[in-house]
């Protein structure tokens, strides 16, 4: 799946993103609205992880739909 498409479907995949990273409030998954950016930037923050490992989680989740 690419970021267009999960830009076009947000609404549908926030349940997925919470089940994937439920550190993530509704309110972060809320601001990211499919943005690739600020996802990776809240994964990256929530989880205490490097931009490159956040990148690449939420790459190869992505990559799974």
């Amino acid at each position: 799946m690419n970021w267009d498409t999960v830009e076009g479907q947000w609404k549908q995949m926030k349940g997925k993103v919470r089940q994937q990273w439920g550190k993530l409030t509704d309110d972060e998954i809320e601001q990211v609205a499919g943005r690739r950016d600020l996802l990776v930037g809240k994964v990256q923050e929530r989880y205490g992880i490097a931009r490159d490992e956040a990148e690449k989680q939420v790459d190869d989740y992505i990559d799974q739909l």
